[in-house]
């Protein structure tokens, strides 16, 4: 019933007052609950839509903070920083390494783990393999290439590069205590001296060819004459490249020489003054042995420490 009804049925007598007034106030209830009703209804109808738009955004990953993206731990952006971080302390290890610069690395610090080793498998050159012997190896990494000047380690690389003619490096380096022993440390005044049955001798006990004993003997001989006239062994030698390493840099293993022009000019000197077992071949691997010349392949992790060395300590 409207409220123009009741009033006229009121007017008319047919309504009592006390009813119209229970009916009016029944029906403005009626009125604000439905009004209440309705502004209940917008606001869910609003919270409905406003996290339906989030979640939506959410999947656009657009609705989180930029702060919980770049700082929070697990993030992308932390962990490209931990990436760069690693990387960084790689770079100084490496820097260290080669002598550049002192590294200011904190090894015991927990916020740098490098995520490869430095350098767990250094390439060297190609004529060593997986199954080289660890001797040769050793030989390789610490010596081969590395300019010597004592006179004594000279007459010793030399006497080797002639004793591995024949046989191999591997082979010759097994050996090398068995030579220092048989001829005094390389002592070239004392090993001139031998004696015909001392040499015997040698040979027997060190399981050396009595021809090479011979021409180590005959080569001491020829040392101390050099000695007289350049004042050292190491002079002599040295001389010949102007008393500096000759750096090559060679790509491939196949393209160092077993000699040169420069190994046949030494060698050409050497027989001249009596020397033996110093053919070019001989002395192109002495004068790699001793550092005259670098012959490790620019892929090899010692080409440049000894491109680096001077030629004298």
């Amino acid at each position: 019933m409207s409220k123009t009804e009741a009033i006229s049925l009121t007017n008319r007598g047919m309504l009592p007052p006390s009813s119209f007034n229970r009916l009016m106030d029944r029906s403005e209830s009626l009125k604000r609950d439905s009004g209440m009703s309705n502004g209940a209804s917008k606001v869910r109808g609003s919270l409905e839509r406003k996290k339906s738009k989030s979640f939506k955004e959410g999947e656009r990953g657009e609705s989180y903070p930029s702060w919980l993206i770049t700082e929070a731990p697990g993030s992308i952006a932390a962990v490209r920083r931990e990436q760069v971080a690693a990387q960084q302390a790689l770079r100084k290890l490496k820097i260290a390494h080669y002598g550049r610069s002192k590294s200011t690395i904190n090894f015991n610090s927990s916020k740098v783990v490098p995520l490869l080793h430095p350098n767990p498998s250094p390439q060297r050159c190609s004529f060593l393999t997986p199954t080289s012997d660890p001797v040769y190896v050793a030989y390789h990494d610490e010596e081969w290439g590395v300019p010597v000047h004592d006179d004594k380690t000279l007459f010793e690389l030399l006497t080797l590069s002639g004793a591995q003619v024949g046989s191999d490096w591997t082979s010759t380096l097994r050996k090398r205590h068995d030579f220092n022993k048989a001829f005094m440390e390389f002592e070239a005044e004392a090993v001139a001296k031998l004696s015909e049955k001392e040499m015997t001798t040698i040979s027997s006990e060190h399981k050396i060819e009595m021809s090479k004993v011979r021409g180590v003997v005959e080569n001491a001989t020829k040392i101390v004459e050099i000695k007289k006239e350049f004042g050292s062994l190491e002079k002599y030698l040295w001389g010949f490249v102007n008393h500096k390493p000759i750096s090559m840099n060679y790509k491939l293993g196949h393209k160092i020489p077993v000699k040169t022009s420069k190994s046949e000019s030494i060698s050409k000197d050497m027989v001249r003054r009596g020397f033996r077992f110093v053919g070019p071949t001989v002395v192109h691997s002495f004068m790699q042995a001793a550092g005259l010349t670098n012959d490790h392949l620019v892929t090899c992790h010692r080409h440049i420490p000894c491109t680096l060395l001077t030629t004298k300590p």
